[in-house]
């Protein structure tokens, strides 16, 4: 009978926060299907549902869609990137960090991680300014680095948590059997270090796919900004043709649904061994 009344409850905390998360998914999908006359109306569901947006979209048949697909591969290609970078610089720091314990090495792990206190968006004007003096300013690169440094501190901290798990005599045994730095790191480290490594990819990469400041700041050409900033520049003219903003929405959202489905068994793993110190 406890059982029942503690699931009851769980019920009816669940059941409203599931509801209050895809009721914006909902509204998402009801206007991305609306004609101008039926998403004006306000219904809960349109009078004549119809995938017309979604064909001017896929045809980039609108002023603000000319760049939709070079957008999209411009957030995949960055978001891609700040992933492959991120897990390269945070592994590396990690074993380091956690395996070789190099001297001052914690003291460098949580001085960045003192970071974030500080809200990103007060860093943006500094890194706009950092990436001026390099002359990086409006390429991609800049942006990717941007996105690396933000993602970085946490990725180190939960990649060196997990390696604390792992045990130590793995090394003693590899380094007596006369294994160097570079084979301990690649035979040892990596195989037993992929959860963790996949976890902390996609992390990375969703938080380069879900920027908008850094990317609106670092970028001015719309051929190099991602499919975030492209879909802002509805925002910009008073009759924005809204279903067309949410099918373009819609479509920006499944890649990143996709991930999670394809990669969400390694996700729930690779976060309970990183994220729990030892």
């Amino acid at each position: 009978m406890r059982k029942l009344l503690d699931e009851g409850k769980l019920l009816l905390i669940a059941i409203p926060v599931l509801v209050w998360t895809l009721l914006p998914i909902y509204h998402l999908f009801v206007l991305s299907i609306s004609n101008q006359e039926s998403m004006l109306a306000g219904k809960l569901w349109p009078d004549q549902p119809t995938l017309q947006n979604f064909q001017i979209v896929f045809a980039q048949q609108h002023y603000y869609l000319h760049n939709f697909w070079r957008q999209m591969f411009n957030s995949f290609f960055i978001a891609v990137a700040t992933g492959l970078i991120t897990l390269f610089v945070a592994t590396f720091a990690a074993f380091a960090i956690a395996r070789l314990k190099v001297r001052g090495g914690r003291t460098m792990m949580n001085l960045a991680l003192a970071t974030y206190l500080i809200p990103a968006a007060f860093l943006a004007i500094p890194m706009y300014k950092a990436m001026g003096s390099y002359g990086l300013l409006n390429t991609q690169a800049s942006l990717i680095l941007a996105m690396v440094a933000l993602a970085s501190p946490y990725a180190i901290w939960v990649l060196k948590q997990a390696s604390d798990k792992l045990p130590k005599e793995l090394d003693e045994a590899a380094v007596m059997d006369g294994a160097t730095s570079i084979q301990l790191f690649r035979l040892v480290y990596l195989p037993l270090m992929k959860p963790s490594m996949v976890v902390i990819g996609i992390y990375a990469l969703l938080l380069a796919w879900n920027e908008y400041l850094y990317a609106f700041l670092l970028l001015s050409s719309e051929k190099a900004v991602p499919l975030a900033v492209g879909l802002g520049l509805f925002l910009s003219a008073d009759d924005a043709p809204w279903n067309l903003l949410m099918a373009a929405g819609l479509l920006y959202a499944i890649p990143p649904a996709v991930i999670y489905y394809l990669f969400r068994k390694n996700m729930v793993g690779g976060l309970t061994s990183g994220a729990v110190k030892s």
